[in-house]
């Protein structure tokens, strides 16, 4: 019998899981199929019960109920416990463990599909939502230099990095939260949005000269308009969106789920071949 799978949010049409998952599948030989569901904004927890007693056997969970995903699952596994996020429910009979596969998802794409590292270097984290929880650790436990957490609402940064406090021995300065209007003078080696900013057309408000020589910037949205990638292009930064991590923590999904991890490069280079048709 094919066990089913989903991937729900809202909005959901966008989302690539189901062409990733597929493809998963096909490589891996396992019996699965992958559907999206469109959650209603107050009614999250009842289209996840309903999928579940339907016979569902996993979701992937996106914008914007990766917190509320958190609050619903019985148990929690791996960075989700601290990330206050989850992305990836495994239901275990009537029982739903809660997962998040985004931080190794953004470090496995930087590390092996980038070839960059992120041990030793300067790194902004702009943003202070569930997809910025839902990395931090990942990133933390990579041995930064430092890591500076830029948000328009300062208290939400400063909440965020009182949040992680304990991690604060694996950057040598340190984990600090900044308004934007303070990075002015500053400079970064690797610059991630993990707001949802560049959905709408719009971007971060950052000084000129943000970006090192060399620097990456990475957003973790994928596809439509890309404005903060097209301003570090011209800053001369090495520019990435979020495509791969999506492919990446997707393999971590599908691991937790089928107990194989599929093999990735393959997945991301059809899909960037499709995008550019």
């Amino acid at each position: 019998m094919t066990d089913r799978y989903a991937v729900i949010g809202n909005p959901v049409a966008h989302s690539l899981s189901p062409e990733i998952h597929a493809e998963f599948a096909r490589a891996t030989g396992e019996d699965v199929s992958y559907t999206r569901i469109l959650a209603p904004l107050d009614g999250f927890k009842e289209a996840v019960l309903k999928f579940r007693d339907g016979g569902g056997r996993g979701l992937n969970v996106t914008l914007p109920f990766k917190r509320e995903a958190w609050r619903l699952s019985g148990r929690h596994a791996g960075y989700a416990l601290e990330a206050g996020a989850v992305n990836t429910l495994a239901f275990d009979g009537p029982h739903i463990v809660g997962h998040n596969t985004d931080g190794p998802g953004i470090v496995y794409d930087i590390r092996n599909n980038l070839g960059r590292v992120v041990r030793g270097k300067r790194v902004l984290l702009m943003g202070a939502g569930g997809a910025t929880y839902g990395v931090m650790e990942p990133l933390m436990r990579e041995q930064p230099e430092s890591l500076v957490v830029a948000n328009r609402t300062l208290e939400n940064a400063i909440a965020l990095v009182g949040h992680f406090e304990k991690l604060q021995q694996y950057a040598a300065r340190g984990i600090v939260a900044r308004p934007y209007s303070a990075l002015a003078g500053m400079q970064f080696d690797i610059v991630i949005n993990a707001t949802s900013a560049g959905l709408s057309g719009a971007m971060p408000d950052l000084p000129s000269g943000l970006f090192a020589e060399g620097a990456l910037a990475y957003d973790m949205v994928y596809g439509g308009a890309a404005p903060f990638l097209e301003f570090a292009a011209t800053q001369g930064a090495q520019v990435s969106d979020g495509l791969g991590m999506l492919v990446e923590q997707a393999a971590e999904s599908f691991q937790i789920w089928r107990g194989v991890r599929p093999a990735t490069k393959p997945v991301i280079a059809r899909l960037r071949a499709l995008r550019k048709r």
